[in-house]
C-alpha cells in the first residue's frame, strides 16, 4: 500500500489519541456494557481516534481472549465514527496474531507495545517491529517507543523495510531527546504522537509532535480537545492554561513510578458513576483516604 493510501490513518494520529479504560464487573470479568457506554461517551464527546488495548486499558493484565473482545467491541461500537489503533504486543507470534485479528475485524492501524524483554538490542528492536509490520502490510503501524537508548536512525531503517510504519508514539520523558530522535528519523516522514499525554504535549508539540495520547480523556473529553485545539493554533499560553487545570490529576497518576496511572482514571470515573474502580494486579485500587481528592477534581471538570 502506498504512503498516499495511509493519509487517513496519518490524519487520525495527528489528534487526541484516546486510550480507553477496560472496566471490570464485580466478578472480575470485562464489563462489556460499561465498556461500550464509556466508548460512546468518548465518541459523543468528539473523540475520533481510539486505542483499545493500550496501557490505560490494562493491556498487560488482560487475557488474550479479553484483548480480542476489547478490540471487537471497540470496532463495533465506533463503526465509522472513529479510527481505531489497536494495541498489540508480547512475543512476535502473539503480536502478529493480534494484528491480523484487528485487520480482519476492520481496524486500519496497530500500535506495537515496546518489546517486553530484559535484553533489547537496537537491531533486535528493528527485527521485532519488522516481523509484525510485515505481517499486516495493509495496516498502518505505530511503534510505541519508551527506550531512550534507541536512535532515530533505527526507526528510519524500519520504515525503509516496512513503509506501513507511518507514525510513532514517543514516550521518553525528554523533549530535547524527542526533538533529536524525530529529526534523525525524519520529522516529516512520520506522524509524531506525544506518548506521555497532556503533561508533555506542549513541549513535544513545540518540537514537532502533532498528536498526543490521553487517558485523562476518559474522564473529560472536552479538556483534552481544548488542549489540542490550542496546540494546533500555536496558542501555547492557552495550552498551558489547560495544563494547569490537569496538573494535579496527572501528578497523582505519575507518582511513585506511575503506580496509580490507571487507578486514578478509574477512580475518577467511579466517582462520576461511570464504571467500577477495580483495577487488576499489579495495579491496585486507590486507598480510601485519597479518593476524595480525585472525586473533587473530576466533579470540577464536569461543571
Amino acid at each position: 500500500m502506498s504512503s498516499v493510501a495511509f493519509e487517513t490513518q496519518r490524519a487520525a494520529l495527528a489528534d487526541v489519541v484516546a486510550i480507553p479504560v477496560t472496566p471490570f464487573a464485580a466478578d472480575g470479568s470485562v464489563d462489556q456494557d460499561a465498556h461500550r457506554a464509556l466508548l460512546r461517551r468518548l465518541l459523543d464527546g468528539g473523540v475520533r481516534t481510539l486505542t483499545p488495548n493500550g496501557n490505560t486499558g490494562e493491556f498487560y493484565a488482560l487475557a488474550p481472549e479479553e484483548r480480542r473482545l476489547v478490540t471487537e467491541s471497540t470496532l463495533d461500537e465506533a463503526g465509522a465514527r472513529a479510527s481505531i489503533l489497536v494495541g498489540v504486543g508480547h512475543d512476535i507470534p502473539t503480536a502478529v496474531a493480534s494484528a491480523r485479528h484487528a485487520r480482519d475485524h476492520g481496524a486500519h492501524m496497530v500500535m506495537v507495545h515496546q518489546p517486553v524483554h530484559p535484553y533489547v538490542s537496537q537491531a533486535g528492536w528493528v527485527d521485532y517491529h519488522r516481523a509484525i509490520a510485515a505481517s499486516v502490510p495493509d495496516l498502518g503501524v505505530v511503534p510505541y517507543v519508551r527506550n531512550a537508548q534507541l536512535p532515530g536512525a533505527r526507526l528510519a531503517e524500519l520504515a525503509d523495510a516496512c513503509p506501513n510504519v507511518i507514525g510513532v508514539k514517543y514516550a521518553v520523558p525528554d523533549a530535547a531527546r524527542f526533538a533529536a530522535f524525530a529529526r534523525d528519523a525524519g520529522l516529516d516522514r512520520f506522524v509524531w504522537v506525544a506518548g506521555l499525554a497532556e503533561p508533555y504535549a506542549p513541549s513535544y508539540f513545540s518540537a514537532g509532535a502533532t498528536g498526543f495520547t490521553s487517558g485523562l480523556v476518559n474522564v473529560s473529553p472536552a479538556i483534552s480537545l481544548n488542549m489540542i485545539e490550542a496546540l494546533r493554533s500555536g496558542d501555547y499560553p492557552a495550552a498551558m492554561k489547560v495544563w494547569e487545570q490537569i496538573r494535579r490529576f496527572e501528578e497523582l497518576r505519575a507518582a511513585n513510578g506511575s503506580a496509580d496511572n490507571v487507578t486514578v482514571v478509574k477512580e475518577a470515573l467511579a466517582s462520576l458513576g461511570l464504571c467500577r474502580r477495580d483495577v487488576r494486579p499489579p495495579s491496585r485500587r486507590l486507598p480510601e483516604e485519597r479518593r476524595a481528592e480525585v472525586a473533587a477534581i473530576a466533579a470540577g471538570w464536569s461543571l
